[in-house]
């Protein structure tokens, strides 16, 4: 007997006899394939959230004011985190959302200033709209042609966006926020009106959210959003044009945030120029959480959906249990690098596999 075989054979009785099935745990397959799904994932983190505040506080968190507050405030969120689903898709990336938001919200509420300010009529509040989502439109647009034709990398053209957009809001009004920007029937409308007991803002960003998720998952610029994140050079030689896809992209990103921008006028009633200086860490740890990948080519809105929530919990949870607001913060960007950090673990596992 050699001593291959004979290390075989005292291996064999060390382990016994063969199992039927070959020494693997099985676990079924709706399981297995549930595991491996981001969104999956993301849930569990959010039902977690969900239990341990109400564990913490109970009797003041999982209440019914409390989960339509967390509605509302998350509802912009998903609004701007739908537009930068699809930025990041493409392996790009928007750190100018905040100051676009309070950009075309100064601008339309300069325009309602001068035509009624409170008192403005339904046809002011129309053009009020029109320009806050112009503006957004415009500055997303100039963005991404920049990206496109400059071959400047995202992340420095939407940092310098950040800085100007803010800069312009600021020289408009003198770094104050101007009394009368919002009109009295936007705000009891939109902002505080309800249909079948259900806020109208969190209705406006169900339905965003349910349009753009269908545009990215079943139409051809949902298909080509995700191809150029995959392989823009592939997509090149298929004679897509890329750059002119991600002028739309970017310009996407910027109506939405200037819906944002209508949302928080309707909400709050001011500009709040100071308040939206975290916006992008938020909308881009949501985003992250929800299982778009940083580097292009994979995301999904309802990811996101999910994903927003859970800074929105996290913010809401800390403030009922008496944690400091600077905390809070604190706790997203934590949050933050951790999303990140498993969004390598998954890339580097995809690359092995």
């Amino acid at each position: 007997m050699t001593a291959d075989s004979q290390e075989v054979r005292q291996t064999a009785q060390v382990q016994g006899p063969p199992r039927p099935d070959g020494g693997r745990i099985t676990v079924p397959g709706w399981l297995r394939r549930a595991a491996s799904v981001s969104e999956v994932w993301t849930f569990v983190i959010l039902v977690a959230l969900v239990a341990f505040f109400t564990v913490a506080a109970p009797g003041k968190f999982f209440t019914a004011y409390d989960l339509t507050q967390i509605a509302v405030n998350a509802s912009i969120y998903l609004v701007l985190g739908v537009g930068m689903t699809y930025v990041v898709i493409t392996a790009g990336i928007d750190l100018s959302i905040g100051s676009v938001l309070v950009l075309a919200a100064v601008a339309a509420g300069e325009y309602n200033i001068h035509h009624g300010g409170a008192d403005a009529g339904w046809g002011t509040v129309a053009v009020c709209v029109l320009i806050a989502l112009a503006v957004g439109t415009a500055w997303g647009a100039l963005q991404g042609a920049v990206v496109a034709t400059g071959k400047v990398p995202p992340l420095i053209v939407t940092l310098g966006g950040l800085g100007a957009a803010l800069g312009l809001a600021e020289l408009a009004t003198g770094g104050q926020d101007p009394a009368g920007a919002a009109a009295s029937h936007l705000q009891n409308s939109l902002g505080f009106g309800k249909v079948l007991g259900i806020p109208w803002m969190v209705v406006l960003a169900a339905v965003v959210t349910a349009l753009f998720g269908a545009v990215l998952g079943g139409t051809r610029f949902g298909n080509y959003t995700l191809a150029i994140g995959s392989n823009p050079a592939a997509v090149r030689r298929a004679g897509i044009p890329v750059g002119r896809h991600l002028v739309k992209v970017y310009g996407l990103m910027g109506l939405l945030a200037g819906l944002g921008a209508v949302m928080w006028l309707a909400s709050y009633g001011t500009t709040s120029i100071a308040g939206h200086s975290t916006d992008n860490l938020k909308v881009i740890t949501a985003v992250v959480l929800g299982g778009t990948s940083l580097f292009g080519g994979r995301g999904s809105v309802l990811g996101t959906v999910i994903g927003v929530f859970i800074p929105a919990v996290l913010t809401t949870g800390l403030i009922v249990i008496g944690v400091q607001q600077y905390w809070q913060d604190v706790a997203v960007g934590v949050v933050l690098v951790a999303a990140v950090y498993i969004d390598q673990m998954r890339r580097r596992t995809r690359e092995r596999t």
